[in-house]
């Protein structure tokens, strides 16, 4: 039985040298341009700083909702917010409270 080797041929190290040069390239404009590329990156980190800065704004909030909150406690009432809401449920006003009247015109 005889064995016969193919000889490899030009042409297809030609072929499988472009192939492999097309993947490369492939890689290389996936690492610039790709969704986890270096662009992409560059704007995560401008999203970060984003949403940090949005994050602190919305912590300012809650801190002085916190804050109001904690004025209404029963156990610890703020005497001028306590002075205060007496006064207008009570419709009365101290005598150094400026006094506008809003309505008709006497």
């Amino acid at each position: 039985m005889s064995t016969r080797f193919k000889r490899s041929t030009v042409y297809r190290h030609f072929v499988i040298g472009a192939a492999l040069i097309t993947f490369q390239a492939y890689l290389g404009y996936s690492a610039v341009n790709g969704q986890f590329g270096t662009d992409s990156q560059k704007q995560m980190l401008l999203d970060i700083e984003e949403l940090r800065d949005q994050e602190a704004a919305l912590q300012a909030q809650i801190d002085a909702y916190e804050l109001r909150i904690d004025l209404l406690n029963p156990k610890r009432l703020d005497p001028d917010l306590l002075s205060e809401k007496a006064r207008a449920l009570l419709s009365m006003a101290d005598p150094e409270d400026i006094i506008v009247r809003v309505g008709e015109a006497n």
